[in-house]
């Protein structure tokens, strides 16, 4: 049965969620045994970050507002975290902003280093920001952007009703795993070789079925004839 509610202390990361979606053994590495190693990939995807994460920076643009490194909250889903950039567009509906004239949808923005997946962790993520908005705000959020940094450009995510469910399965199964304290074994796949944790993780070996009382027994046995 889902828990309609969180509290404080069961609060998850939310920027957690693209980790499950990509591999469960993965998010239980970073954030159950707070294990992480860095590589390109996350180092060019940290700099990304660093150039639109200022939370004392909002522009104006026309009839669009932008506000930075934009901190989210959801009891319902237990996660928080922070969003690259919010928009406000003048809108018929919306929330009003304190010294701006009539209503304003919200949008997040998320930005990537590189290009569109293809599977839907960067879908994933983004939706479960729009989720925490519509909490915090009463608002209705329709779609979010996001911009891929290598190809520099936006790409639209219409936050579709599977979508939302998706997200709201995989904040379930990040909440179960952690209460349980569990590192999944892993799937081996071609995606191994995406993963900056590939070292700590060692794949191949987790598919190996081995109890404890074998596993023992063996090196008993193995340090017994080194004895002798």
């Amino acid at each position: 049965m889902r828990k309609a509610w969180y509290t404080d202390e069961e609060l998850l990361a939310l920027s957690g969620i693209q980790h499950i979606c990509f591999c469960p053994r993965q998010w239980a590495l970073i954030h159950v045994e707070r294990q992480w190693e860095e590589n390109l990939r996350t180092a060019e995807g940290r700099l990304v970050h660093q150039r639109v994460d200022d939370p004392f920076f909002t522009e104006s643009r026309g009839d669009v507002v932008i506000s930075r490194a934009f901190p989210l909250i959801s009891y319902t889903l237990g996660l928080y975290g922070v969003a690259d950039v919010v928009e406000y567009i003048r809108s018929e509906d919306g929330v009003s902003l304190p010294g701006r004239e009539g209503l304003w949808a919200m949008r997040p923005v998320e930005y990537k280093r590189g290009k569109p997946k293809i599977d839907e962790r960067d879908e994933v993520q983004l939706c479960a920001q729009a989720i925490c908005l519509e909490e915090m705000f009463g608002v209705r959020v329709e779609r979010g952007d996001f911009y891929y940094n290598e190809i520099r450009r936006r790409v639209p995510l219409l936050l579709s009703p599977e979508l939302r469910e998706r997200v709201c399965s995989l904040s379930e199964e990040m909440h179960d795993l952690f209460a349980k304290g569990v590192t999944p074994s892993a799937d081996a796949s071609r995606k191994c070789n995406l993963c900056s944790l590939q070292n700590i993780c060692m794949p191949k070996l987790t598919k190996k079925t081995l109890s404890v009382r074998t596993y023992v027994r063996k090196h008993v046995k193995d340090a017994c004839v080194e004895d002798v």
